[in-house]
């Protein structure tokens, strides 16, 4: 039998305070849907480099994991590689076609603090 091992390991984001903010949204989410994301950003462990509709790459080294959940809704988790992880830098519910700017620099911002 094949070994199945993680490609990349994902981890959170740590800010100076020692907060995980993609951690602390992912905790307000229901149940369910922290599985059904959790379940995208382990498929983006095991596949990496990995495309759509899981994962696509944004600019400059962001990515994101992308996530429909129960009602409909589209989640996303922004990302960067780091090595061989996958630091998670931003989370959230996706309202409109285009990923806001605002969340573009929170998740830019990020990356910039962490390398």
């Amino acid at each position: 039998m094949a070994e199945t091992r993680k490609k990349i390991s994902a981890v959170f984001y740590k800010n100076d305070r020692g907060e995980m903010p993609v951690r602390d949204w992912l905790m307000e989410l229901s149940p369910d849907d922290r599985k059904t994301i959790g379940e995208d950003i382990k498929t983006v462990e095991f596949g990496w480099p990995i495309g759509m509709p899981i994962a696509r790459p944004l600019k400059n080294g962001l990515y994101e994991v992308r996530s429909t959940l129960g009602n409909g809704s589209r989640a996303r988790v922004m990302f960067t590689i780091y090595k061989d992880k996958m630091v998670l830098l931003h989370g959230f519910i996706k309202k409109r076609q285009a990923t806001p700017l605002n969340d573009m620099r929170t998740a830019k911002r990020r990356m910039a603090k962490f390398k």
